[in-house]
Parts: structure tokens; sequence; C-alpha cells
């Protein structure tokens, strides 16, 4: 018996060991995105959140409600940073509230709710969150 734990144990560490030395791919050094292309792509999707980048440190997509809709978002394990490209609503983080329309920029630090309500005219909003990799 003595015999065959001592192979079996190799052979999980070495796979464990395996494993850890898997590694993501390189962040490319440059991409572009077109705006009308993604647009494009969430239309076939019919989802309202756009994956577009996600590189070890950061992450970006495209954030769209309609007017009426319910903003079902949790709070994140990342610092976010929205910027409206289009709509009308209004926003809340923790216990700050604020009117955003089509320019404003705002900052949401990790874990705290937040939400999108009122929605006047449909939101299309780009979204970046840090640390990509920290967020499942």
């Amino acid at each position: 018996m003595k015999y065959l734990i001592t192979p079996l144990l190799l052979l999980c560490c070495t796979l464990a060991f395996t494993q850890d030395q898997v590694t993501a791919p390189p962040a490319p050094d440059f991409k572009a995105f077109e705006l009308k292309d993604l647009e494009g792509q969430m239309e076939e999707s019919g989802r309202p959140w756009l994956p577009f980048l996600k590189v070890p440190t950061l992450s970006s997509g495209i954030y769209t409600l309609k007017v009426g809709a319910t903003d079902r978002q949790q709070p994140h394990d990342m610092d976010e940073v929205y910027y409206v490209l289009k709509g009308k609503a209004k926003f809340e983080a923790g216990e700050e509230k604020s009117n955003i329309k089509e320019g404003s920029i705002l900052f949401v630090k990790a874990h705290v709710p937040h939400r999108f309500y009122e929605i006047e005219e449909d939101l299309q909003v780009l979204v970046f969150f840090s640390a990509a990799g920290k967020e499942k």
C-alpha cells in the first residue's frame, strides 16, 4: 500500500504545480473598438450588458437600460467608472444621489450598492472596471 500512495501523491503534487504554472495569455498592446459595431453585437445578443475588453487590470463594457427599466446590478468587487453615452436618469451610490445625462462621468467604489433609476431616456453607458482579474 505504501508503494501505491507515493506515486499517487507525486502525481497529485505534479498536477497542482502544473496548474499553478498556467497563465492567461498576455494582454494585447493595442485594441480598437467601434461603438456602432458594439451596438450591433448588443442588439444581436438581446442583453443589456456587453463586455468587450478584459485584461488583467481592466475590463470594459456597454450597459443599456430602456425607459422605465429596473437596474438589477449588485455591488461589484472592483472600483467602477461609468461614462454616460446617451440618455437621462437618476443614479444612487450608497447614500449619494445624482441626476445623470449624456456626458456624465460617475465613479463607484468597490462593494458600494448602486443603481440607475427613474430612467427618462434610454441609457447607454460605457463602463470601466479596475483590476479585472478580481471579479468572477
